[in-house]
């Protein structure tokens, strides 16, 4: 298996042979005391009001602009430094740029709807219009306040690229938002207090507001403002580059919004907690399928939540606000399996002539433990051509009845390409731990998963197993010849 990026050459390479740096990470955060009334948490430790914001797209081109909307209590003064994260010799990240110092005042906290909507008017911190030379990636923006050891936090978004790349990496953040839980305790998700959990269609998130701590089964503070990428899919993108694959990433609501990302690739990779999708996006990315895309879902839980969008009371961009529609029941037509969860395990390989183990020696029954978790797909499609590569049984705890057997399956499309579905959440926990990131079996909530120990970390068989599926797909792929 490739080990450097010296084995490549393409604009991805060339990034990160450019001077890499530490310093992306959160050094001091601090979180707002809790609220509680009648011992009801009406605001958890999960918000840092000292300082915090958000960004007016989700994604965008070299050339376009976004808004960066910060908050700070109590007043003072702030910088913003701009980090594109990779490989860059394993530091994990490139230092693109400062602005600043900027005056920030305590912008208001909205009031919830009925439909517990919030959805910020902040007034607008700073203006980023992307360079011409911002290599697409995830970008962080690092929010300091300007004192000794001030708090930081971070505001994040992904520039994308026109033009063609090998590997299409997306940003599950759709998912991160349906999670986020600022400014206390609910959003598409409560916490069931007082024994009361509500989670219908009826209930709408918006993109207009930070990122609160990351609050459901891990405990990482230095991720704040970040959503779930330091979590479940930095690995994948930091072991990407570090191959020298040529990579392009964009937003999930790039499938949605700007479907023309998914006509520069060879393949396609979802990663990590991979949950809520609108019909349009499974509709495209379908599209691209019959087209020539691979596609590698090397996440869980995906292509869950069918939502939709509605029309926000403050923000002029489109597709800020969503809701839960209904389970899309027909996930498996595109992933070759279906989603379920939680259930814990190790991945274990059924079929090991197959060509993703090329090159590996394994013998049925072989496994890479513990990487199966917290939530999985299963249940093969009967799709021609399809195989089940790895399969087994699960721990589920107390739950009844218990979910079917993990399947990881590959199958062949009609133009030649391949669909690989890993179907776990912490796949790319076996690829890389790079800076910053803590894996699951260190931050590991034991009160929201019961027994389960966690993943065990980096594992060289998901390494070349990994290797083998996206070199096939690049190999194969009808799409794209002319920029080889």
């Amino acid at each position: 298996m490739k080990d450097s990026i010296g084995t490549r050459d393409n604009p991805t390479t060339e990034e990160n042979r450019k001077q890499g740096t530490l310093e992306w990470q959160l050094r001091n955060v601090r979180f707002d005391d809790p609220v509680t009334l009648a011992s009801f948490p009406l605001v958890r430790h999960l918000r840092s009001s000292a300082i915090e914001g958000y960004v007016s797209k989700t994604s965008a081109y070299p050339g376009e602009s976004l808004d960066i909307k910060v908050s700070m209590e109590p007043e003072g003064e702030f910088t913003i430094d701009f980090y594109r994260l990779g490989w860059y010799g394993g530091l994990g990240g490139r230092h693109m740029g400062r602005t600043g110092p900027y005056r920030g005042g305590t912008q208001p906290v909205p009031m919830m709807s009925v439909q517990r909507l919030r959805e910020c008017t902040w007034e607008t911190s700073a203006t980023l219009t992307i360079p011409d030379d911002w290599h697409s990636g995830v970008y962080l923006a690092k929010l300091s306040r300007d004192e000794p050891y001030g708090v930081q936090s971070y505001a994040t978004f992904v520039v994308k690229s026109r033009r063609k790349a090998d590997i299409l990496c997306q940003a599950s953040d759709i998912t991160w938002q349906a999670y986020n839980k600022w400014p206390g305790n609910d959003s598409i998700y409560t916490d069931g207090t007082p024994n009361v959990w509500y989670q219908g269609t009826e209930v709408r998130a918006s993109f207009d507001r930070p990122y609160a701590k990351y609050c459901q089964i891990m405990d990482a503070p230095l991720s704040l403002g970040s959503g779930e990428f330091l979590l479940w899919e930095h690995p994948m993108a930091f072991w990407l580059e570090r191959q020298g694959y040529d990579v392009a990433y964009c937003s999930n609501l790039d499938l949605h919004l700007d479907p023309k990302v998914l006509d520069n690739c060879k393949a396609f990779v979802s990663v990590g907690h991979d949950e809520y999708w609108s019909r349009e996006m499974f509709d495209n990315v379908l599209k691209a399928r019959d087209d020539g895309m691979s596609i590698a879902f090397l996440s869980g839980n995906s292509v869950y939540w069918e939502i939709e969008f509605h029309e926000s009371d403050v923000a002029d961009a489109p597709c800020r606000v969503f809701s839960r529609k209904q389970l899309f029941e027909d996930e498996d037509r595109l992933m070759g399996v279906k989603s379920y969860g939680p259930g814990y395990g190790d991945w274990t390989v059924t079929n090991p002539q197959h060509w993703i183990f090329e090159g590996m020696g394994l013998r049925q029954g072989d496994s890479i433990p513990a990487i199966v978790g917290w939530e999985y797909h299963g249940s093969p499609a009967d799709i021609p051509g399809l195989e089940v590569v790895a399969s087994s049984e699960l721990f589920q705890g107390n739950k009844s009845p218990k979910e079917p057997a993990h399947s990881a399956v590959v199958y062949p499309c009609e133009r030649g390409n391949w669909v690989f579905n890993a179907g776990t959440i912490w796949w790319p926990e076996g690829l890389s731990c790079p800076p910053g990131h803590i894996p699951a079996r260190l931050a590991i909530n034991s009160v929201s998963v019961g027994s389960s120990p966690g993943t065990f970390g980096v594992n060289p068989m998901a390494q070349t197993i990994t290797a083998n599926a996206l070199d096939r797909m690049i190999a194969d792929s009808p799409r794209l010849r002319s920029h080889e």
